[in-house]
């Protein structure tokens, strides 16, 4: 594979020219948690065998132990108490034939380190298993037992949430199972209110149909602007050794979008927008620790945008109307370089990093009269790369440029690079430093660049400004504890600085986009035992920039999936 280790190369020569002119960037990250050497769950295992030295001997598997962990591990005294106790009873443990479809390998297969190593991962991305673990526990005769620990979450929640960003609110209530019965399918019926509309919603999700990799999600939610559907069905590229992909989506939506500034709103339109799409993948599989894909399908994408009659701000510009329907190819390149560490965006929890190369790329034609409403290419390229190590230091970067060629010209370009930066400090502390940018030119007047307290600006309100080009700098020391109250929540906090702005055209009148600081401190909550959630955000940032009309301090609440 000397094309492809020469594109590595290529493409990180080309990752790192395009972030030299950002200059350099610093951070540090805080040593892996000693925890994470053993999962809680089940204790008494046989000691592992080193997976290396297994393959090496060229052993078989043999057979293959589910062990599955409930909630709270009562072999633990600290954990051995009457609630927990009761949790464990009233939830449904994910039953091991979920656990072991999801495997990559099965009794009689020729042992791989790489194969256990991402059936690891695959079954730590699901929301309902906190850990999990593959262990080799016995070789007899050229044969290699394996037993697969996993730790399962409390995933039935009757959700009752308030967060605030950027001086907005936002509520939900509703029910949600994420593991109902134990089968890995997510239902959900929740309602949701924020600053853009009202939501009523419905939706299922099983990734694994009938034991098979085949996947379904579907949606129906009434908002208070609109109606808006989807069903998602195929067949991923579950794997790096995957030979084949297929899938086939609907997206229907009808909503009220806003233009701001100043995180106010001064104009709205409706939009309604289809998307439908078909795809088929193949693939030769890994090879030399790298895999090649191929896509082909067709995509429908229709967006139709009107005034709204009844609205209560003036009608200033509403998006111009656009309709593709666009067959198109792509190829993907990945290199299988992870590494498994914790304390960097999570608190003592495994986390499964990406440290490779990744390049992929997507043209598709659209012509007028063919189903479109104009004739255009479409082109998406995406690259990401990595360097150093987990438990030293490391840089990530990644880039993404995508847009349409209309008439000679392009429209709607885009092209988005960010940078983020991890180095150890000590055991417990670490010094985190992410820039990103993004440079639009004759963007659809919906696609216009926002900036505020909900995407990176923690001490502005959400949207604050807007603009074709846009950057950001957030610098975090950030603090992993030891501290586990009630052996429910991680506790971790950061102290932080950000700027940024945006620039250039926006829809509305121009404002003054001068560049914003704000600095602040955070709590963050490492949820352990919930499928709702990972890390708990509380936030309090105050505004270096003297502006008029905005709260000296700025409280924002939030659930995300990283620290």
């Amino acid at each position: 594979m000397t094309d492809l280790s020469q594109s590595r190369r290529h493409a990180s020569a080309i990752l790192v020219c395009l972030f030299a002119a950002f200059g350099p960037i610093s951070a540090v990250l805080a040593e892996s948690a000693s925890e994470n050497a053993g999962l809680s769950g089940p204790t008494g295992q046989t000691a592992m065998l080193a997976p290396a030295m297994v393959e090496a001997s060229g052993a078989m598997i043999g057979t293959v132990t589910i062990t599955n962990g409930s909630i709270f591990d009562l072999d633990n005294p600290e954990e051995n108490k009457v609630l927990y106790r009761l949790a464990n009873r009233a939830h449904a443990t994910t039953r091991p034939h979920v656990i072991k479809q999801q495997l990559l390998f099965e009794t009689g297969d020729r042992f791989s380190a790489q194969v256990l190593a991402e059936s690891e991962r695959i079954i730590r991305s699901n929301r309902y298993i906190q850990e999990a673990s593959i262990q080799t526990v016995r070789q007899e005769d050229g044969v290699v037992d394996v037993n697969v620990i996993t730790t399962d979450v409390w995933t039935l929640m009757p959700k009752l949430s308030f967060s605030r960003s950027g001086g907005k609110s936002k509520a939900a209530i509703g029910l949600k199972e994420g593991n109902l019965f134990g089968t890995g399918v997510s239902v959900e019926a929740m309602y949701r209110s924020d600053v853009d509309r009202d939501s009523r919603s419905l939706k299922l999700e099983d990734r694994n149909l009938g034991s098979s990799w085949y996947g379904l999600s579907v949606g129906y939610a009434n908002n208070s602007d609109g109606d808006s559907q989807f069903l998602d069905l195929g067949k991923p590229f579950y794997s790096l050794d995957s030979r084949d992909a297929r899938g086939i989506s609907f997206r229907d939506d009808d909503r009220v979008e806003s233009f701001y500034d100043r995180g106010e709103i001064g104009s709205e339109y409706r939009h309604e927008a289809k998307t439908h799409e078909l795809f088929l993948g193949w693939s030769s599989g890994l090879r030399d620790g790298w895999t090649r894909r191929y896509t082909a399908g067709l995509s429908y994408d229709d967006h139709r945008f009107s005034p709204v009659s009844d609205s209560a701000y003036p009608i200033t510009v509403v998006p111009e109307n656009r309709k593709f329907l666009t067959p198109f190819i792509g190829i993907e390149f990945v290199e299988d370089q992870y590494e498994k560490t914790s304390n960097l965006d999570q608190i003592n929890r495994t986390e499964d990093r990406y440290l490779g190369t990744r390049m992929s790329a997507r043209l598709g034609l659209a012509r007028a009269g063919a189903g479109s409403d104009r004739n255009a290419w479409l082109l998406n390229v995406v690259a990401q790369t990595g360097f150093g190590s987990s438990e030293k230091s490391s840089l990530l970067l990644a880039s993404e440029l995508g847009g349409r060629v209309e008439q000679g010209g392009m429209q709607n370009l885009a092209l988005d690079l960010s940078a983020r930066y991890y180095k150890r400090q000590s055991d417990r502390r670490l010094l985190y430093a992410a820039l990103s940018g993004t440079y639009g030119h004759s963007l659809d007047l919906d696609q216009y660049l926002v900036l505020g307290g909900n995407n990176g600006l923690r001490g502005y309100p959400l949207r604050f400004q807007t603009g074709d080009k846009r950057a950001l700098f957030t610098l975090e020391r950030r603090f992993f504890t030891e501290w586990y109250p009630f052996r429910l929540f991680r506790v971790g906090g950061a102290v932080f600085f950000d700027v940024g702005r945006t620039w250039g055209d926006g829809p509305l009148a121009a404002s003054d986009n001068q560049l914003l600081k704000d600095v602040g401190v955070g709590l963050r909550l490492g949820n352990t035992r919930s499928g709702l959630g990972r890390m708990i955000h509380v936030d309090v940032a105050v505004p270096l920039n003297d502006n008029d009309g905005i709260d000296s301090v700025q409280l924002l609440i939030s659930t995300r999936t990283n620290f």
